[in-house]
C-alpha cells in the first residue's frame, strides 16, 4: 500500500549532538596526520593563492567540507585512525560563492591577465582553511565583453583555483552599487533606507531588485556548470540572498549553506525593506544559516516568524514541515600565521624601527576602512576628550589611525574623510608640539608584515565600530600580542564583543565620555590584569581559527542534510492524481471526506503582510469550486462529506446549493442539505465548562490585540493568528496555565493547541470520532445497500484531529493498532484492506436495526407522537446488509494533508489550490444523477 506510514524511529541510532561530537574527534585526528602529509606531498592542494594579503579588516569568512557522516560511519572512521600510508584522505569538493574572488584581474592585452590578491577577512579565513578542495566563483571585479578576453580570464583564474562570474557594468551598477550597496548595506547596519533624492541618480527600486535578482541567477548559472555530486556549496554575505533558491530549483538535492558577513537588523527594521519577503524565502531555501553572532541569528528568525508568519524554534525555522537551521558561527583567522609572522626578519625590522620611533609613549592603533559604521570620528573625539581630561598624557601618548579609503566616489563616503581629516587636523593643531603629535593619520593601507609590526608594539587598540558583523582587526590584535599583552578597547556593537568581551573592555562608541574614561583605564592597568585580559582573548583567538570556523560550518551542513534526510522519511510523498483517479473511474460506491479551512477555502494574498484578518476570518468556498463540486455532489455513485471545525451557519452559507453532508463543530451537528440539522453528541455530553471558559478567552482577547475568540456549541476557540507571533504565544502559554490551574482542573476536556489558536473541547471529540457516527447516519439516510469501495479523505486539520486519516487504516488483531499503522508497506504492491470486526461492528456499519436514533431524532420523534403527526421511517437493513457497507481495497483509500508536511496521511497536496486541481479532474469522471 503507498503512502506514509509515519515511522519516526531514527535508523541511524546516534543523536545529532553525538554524531556531530564524533565528527569534531575526527577533524582532530586527521589534523594530526597533516604534518606527515605535508611533509610528503610538499606543496599544498587547495592554496587559492600564494602571495600574502594586505589585512586590514574582516567581516567576511570562508568555508570547507566533507562527506555526511553517519553515526556508525563515523565511529568506524574514528576506529580507523589516520589513513593508510599509501592513500592520502579524501577531501570533499567545496564551492565557495562570493560576490567577489580573491584575486583583483588586470587586464594586459587582448588575451593576457594580471592577478593580484585581494584583501578582507573572508579572503583571510580561506588562507588558513587547507582541509578542502575548494574551488571559488565570483566576479573578477572588471567587465569584459569580448569572448577572448573572457577566456583568456578564465584559463588564467583556473590555476588559482577560481571560477570568473562575468557582469556586464549595467548590471553591476544596479545590482551591486545599486541595490546591495545602496540598499541592503545600509539597512543591514541600522542606517535605513535612502531618501528620495539620493535614488535620485539611480534607477528605481524595482530596477535594481530585478538586476539584483538577474545577477544572482547568472551566479546561480555558473555554480550549476561546475556542481558535481556530494558537492557543498557555500554562498556568502548580502548579495547572494537571492542564490540559494535558484540553486535548489536547479536540484532540489543540492548542499547548500548561507553565510552572512554583517549584522543582520532587528525585524523592525528588515521589515522596511520592500522585498522583505522574497528575500528571506529565498535565504531559506539553503539547509543552514549562518551569522557571526547569536543576536543576529535570532533576529533573522525572527523577521522570519514575524514577517512571513512562519514557525520560530529552538534550531532554526520551519516551514511546513521544512527546517532551515539557524546557527552563529562566529568567524576567526589563521593565528598561527601572524604568531609566525612574528619571527620574520622583516618584521622584526619593522618593530625595531616603530619602537625607536616611539619610544618613551604609549602607542595606540586603530585600523579600520573609511567607512561610516567603523566609528573614526567618535574615536578622534573620544581621544581628544581623554588629551582635555589628561593633561599629564598629551606628551606620552600617540594614536596611530589606519584608514583605508573605500567607496571613494561616494559623496557619503567623500563627506566623512573630510570630516575625519579636520578633525585630525584640531587635535593635532591643540595638542601637537614641534617636536611630535597625538594623532598619525594614514589613508592608505599597510603590508602584511608592516601590519603585524604594528600590533606588536600597540599598548591599546581603539575598535569603535557604530555597527559590525564581526571586526577581525580585534583578533589579528590580540594574535600579535603574545609579548607585549596590550589592552583592547572593543565596541559593543561589534561581532567580536561577544567572542572577546571577556578580556576586552567593552564601550559604546557613541557616549565619548565613556570611551575616554576607558582610554584612560587601558593606559594604567596593572600588568598582572592585562595578562589575565589578553590571555582569554589569546585562547579564544588561537582556538576558534578560521579553519575551525570553515571545518564547523560544513560539519554542521552536512549533519543538517543527514538530518533532513531523516525527517523526510517521516514526510508523507506527494498524492499522485492520476492514480487517485484512475481508481475513482473504477470503483461504484465512493466516499469523499473533505475538510474546510484551509482545504476548500480561498487563499488570501497577504502580500508579506501578517494576513488580511477580515478576508479570513470569514471563510468562503473556493470560486472555482464550485461547479466541479455540484458535479461530484450530484453523482449517485460519489458521496460527499464536509467536515469543519466551524460552526452550521458558515457551512449553511457556503455549501447550501449542494446536495452534500455537512458535519460541523468536528462531526457534532450533521445534516444533508435537504434535511435538517441533528445532533450526534451524547445525551449526558457536560457543558457546564463554557461560560468560565468564555471570561477567561475574553479576557485574553481583551488584552491581546488582533486575537479573537469563536463561541461555539460545543467548544471555544482562542485565536491569536493575526497578533503579535511572540506576544501571542506568551498569551496562549498564559491561558494554558490559567485554564488547567483553574477553570477546567476538574472538568474531562481537551485542551487543543493549533498553531496560533487555543481550543477547548469535551474529552473525545474529535473528527476521526465523529466519522464513526456520520458514517451511520448517511447509512441510514441512504439506505446503502452497495459497499463502500472508495475512500478520500483531505484536509487542513489539527493533531488531535489527524485520527479521521487513520480511521481507515487497517488494524490487525495481533498487533496494536498504532504499530500495524506504522508498518512501513511496500508502494508497489496492491493489498485489500477488509476493515476489521472492531470497526465492522461499530455504530458506523451496524444494521439500521441495531442503530440508536440521535438525540435530535429522539426529540422529533416525540415531537410527531404529541402531535399526531404520522413521521415516516426509512426501511431498515439487516446486520448483514451494514456489515458489508465498507469493502475497501487498500489502494483505494486516499487520505491527503493539504499544506503540511508532518502529518499521520498518507500523502500530501500543497494547497487548496492543489484541491481544486483534484476535484475538477474527478468532476470530469463523474455522472450526473
Amino acid at each position: 500500500m503507498p503512502g506514509n506510514k509515519y515511522n519516526y524511529n531514527s535508523t541511524t541510532g546516534t543523536t545529532r549532538l553525538e554524531r556531530l561530537l564524533r565528527e569534531r574527534e575526527l577533524r582532530k585526528l586527521n589534523r594530526s596526520c597533516q604534518p606527515n602529509e605535508e611533509a610528503r606531498d610538499g606543496n599544498r592542494e587547495g592554496d587559492f593563492v600564494e602571495n600574502d594579503p594586505c589585512v586590514i579588516e574582516g567581516d567576511n569568512g570562508s568555508s570547507n567540507e566533507e562527506e555526511v557522516l553517519e553515526g556508525v560511519a563515523v565511529a568506524k572512521e574514528l576506529g580507523d585512525g589516520c589513513e593508510r600510508q599509501d592513500r592520502r584522505p579524501s577531501k570533499q569538493r567545496l564551492l565557495v560563492v562570493a560576490n567577489r574572488l580573491p584575486v583583483s584581474a588586470v587586464r594586459k592585452g587582448e588575451d593576457s591577465w594580471q592577478l593580484e590578491m585581494s584583501v578582507g577577512g573572508l579572503v583571510t579565513a580561506l588562507l588558513g582553511v587547507k582541509e578542502f578542495e575548494a574551488r571559488w566563483i565570483g566576479w573578477a571585479g572588471v567587465n569584459v565583453p569580448d569572448e577572448i578576453g573572457q577566456r583568456a580570464l578564465t584559463k588564467a583564474l583556473a590555476e588559482k583555483r577560481c571560477i570568473p562570474v562575468f557582469l556586464d557594468e549595467e548590471i553591476v551598477h544596479q545590482y551591486y552599487n545599486g541595490y546591495c550597496n545602496n540598499m541592503l548595506w545600509p539597512l543591514f547596519h541600522y542606517l535605513g533606507l535612502p531618501q528620495e533624492d539620493r535614488l535620485a541618480t539611480t534607477r528605481s527600486f524595482q530596477s535594481q531588485f530585478d538586476a539584483y535578482k538577474k545577477a544572482n541567477q547568472m551566479f546561480a548559472d555558473v555554480v550549476n556548470e561546475h556542481y558535481e555530486e556530494g558537492d557543498v556549496v557555500w554562498c556568502h554575505d548580502y548579495h547572494l540572498m537571492f542564490l540559494p533558491k535558484c540553486l535548489k530549483e536547479y536540484n532540489s538535492k543540492m548542499k547548500v549553506g548561507w553565510f552572512l558577513h554583517t549584522p543582520f537588523p532587528s525585524s523592525e527594521i528588515h521589515r522596511q525593506l520592500p522585498s522583505r519577503s522574497e528575500l528571506l524565502r529565498s535565504v531559506l531555501a539553503a539547509d543552514l544559516v549562518g551569522f557571526h553572532t547569536y543576536d543576529y541569528a535570532r533576529h533573522f528568525v525572527s523577521a522570519c516568524t514575524r514577517i512571513l508568519g512562519l514557525e520560530g524554534t529552538p534550531e532554526g525555522v520551519e516551514d511546513q514541515g521544512k527546517l532551515t537551521r539557524v546557527a552563529a558561527f562566529p568567524i576567526g583567522i589563521d593565528s598561527d600565521r601572524f604568531i609566525r609572522a612574528l619571527e620574520l626578519p622583516q618584521v622584526q625590522e619593522h618593530m625595531k624601527e616603530l619602537k625607536g620611533r616611539f619610544d618613551g609613549r604609549k602607542v595606540m592603533l586603530g585600523v579600520d576602512r573609511l567607512d561610516m559604521i567603523k566609528g573614526i570620528p567618535q574615536k578622534l573625539l573620544a581621544f581628544e576628550k581623554f588629551l582635555e581630561e589628561n593633561p599629564t598624557w598629551r606628551d606620552k601618548v600617540v594614536l596611530l589611525q589606519i584608514a583605508v579609503p573605500t567607496r571613494t566616489d561616494v559623496p557619503e563616503y567623500q563627506k566623512l574623510t573630510s570630516q575625519v581629516h579636520e578633525i585630525v587636523g584640531r587635535i593635532n593643531g591643540r595638542f601637537g608640539t614641534l617636536t611630535a603629535v597625538p594623532i598619525h593619520h594614514l589613508d592608505r593601507s599597510l603590508d602584511f608584515h608592516a601590519l603585524c609590526a604594528l600590533y606588536a608594539v600597540t599598548d591599546v587598540a581603539l575598535v569603535t565600530s557604530l555597527r559590525d558583523g564581526m571586526n577581525l582587526v580585534s583578533y589579528e590584535f590580540v594574535a600579535c600580542q603574545a609579548l607585549k599583552k596590550g589592552v583592547l578597547i572593543l565596541s559593543e556593537f561589534a561581532g567580536a564583543a561577544q567572542s572577546l568581551g571577556a578580556g576586552a573592555i567593552l564601550v559604546n562608541p557613541w557616549n565619548v565620555t565613556e570611551v575616554a574614561s576607558s582610554i584612560g583605564y587601558a593606559l594604567n592597568m596593572p600588568a598582572e590584569e592585562r595578562e589575565k585580559r589578553h590571555w582569554h582573548n589569546f585562547m579564544h583567538v588561537t582556538t576558534h581559527t578560521s579553519q575551525e570556523w570553515a571545518e564547523t560550518f560544513v560539519s554542521e551542513l552536512n549533519d543538517t542534510i543527514v538530518e533532513a534526510q531523516l525527517r523526510t522519511k517521516q514526510v508523507p510523498p506527494l498524492l499522485q492524481v492520476k492514480v487517485a483517479i484512475n481508481r475513482y473511474m473504477q470503483t461504484n460506491n465512493r466516499l469523499l471526506i473533505l475538510g474546510f479551512n484551509a482545504t476548500l477555502t480561498e487563499p488570501v494574498d497577504t502580500l508579506g503582510r501578517r494576513g488580511d484578518q477580515i478576508k479570513e476570518m470569514e471563510l468562503k468556498l473556493h470560486p472555482d469550486l464550485k461547479k466541479p463540486l455540484k458535479k461530484l455532489c450530484d453523482d449517485p455513485k460519489t458521496t460527499v462529506v464536509v467536515l469543519s471545525g466551524s460552526d452550521r451557519n458558515i457551512l449553511d452559507d457556503n455549501f447550501g446549493e449542494f446536495n452534500i453532508w455537512l458535519a460541523a463543530e468536528n462531526g457534532m451537528f450533521l445534516r444533508f442539505t435537504k434535511g435538517e440539522w441533528m445532533t450526534t453528541m451524547p445525551e449526558n455530553l457536560n457543558m457546564d465548562w463554557v461560560d468560565s471558559v468564555k471570561h477567561v478567552f475574553e479576557y485574553f482577547t481583551e488584552r491581546t490585540p488582533r486575537s479573537h475568540f469563536e463561541l461555539r456549541e460545543t467548544s471555544l476557540v482562542w485565536n491569536y493568528k493575526y497578533a503579535d507571533v511572540e506576544f501571542g504565544r506568551l498569551q496562549a502559554r498564559d491561558i494554558l496555565q490559567h485554564l488547567w490551574t483553574g477553570p477546567i482542573s476538574n472538568a474531562s476536556l481537551d485542551v487543543v493547541q493549533g498553531g496560533r489558536s487555543v481550543e477547548v473541547r469535551a474529552v473525545g471529540v474529535t473528527k476521526g470520532a465523529a466519522i464513526d457516527r456520520i458514517l451511520g447516519e448517511i447509512v441510514h439516510y441512504k439506505g446503502m445497500k452497495a459497499p463502500i469501495d472508495y475512500v478520500l479523505s483531505i484536509g487542513h486539520f489539527l493533531g488531535k484531529d489527524e485520527d479521521v486519516y487513520t480511521f481507515f487504516e487497517p488494524e490487525l488483531p495481533s498487533e496494536p493498532a498504532m504499530a500495524a499503522r506504522t508498518r512501513v508497506v511496500d508502494p508497489i504492491k496492491t493489498t485489500a484492506l477488509k476493515l476489521p470486526a472492531s470497526k465492522i461492528g461499530s455504530k458506523a456499519f451496524r444494521g439500521k436495526s441495531q442503530r440508536p436514533l440521535s438525540t435530535l431524532e429522539k426529540r422529533k420523534i416525540n415531537h410527531c407522537n404529541g402531535s399526531g403527526w404520522q413521521c415516516t421511517t426509512h426501511d431498515r437493513m439487516s446486520l448483514q446488509e451494514g456489515s458489508s457497507v465498507l469493502d475497501l481495497n487498500g489502494d483505494n483509500y486516499f487520505s491527503c494533508a493539504v499544506g503540511r508536511k508532518r502529518s499521520k496521511a498518507r500523502y500530501l497536496l500543497g494547497s487548496s489550490d492543489d484541491v481544486v486541481t483534484l476535484l475538477k479532474e474527478l468532476a470530469e469522471f463523474s455522472s450526473s444523477s
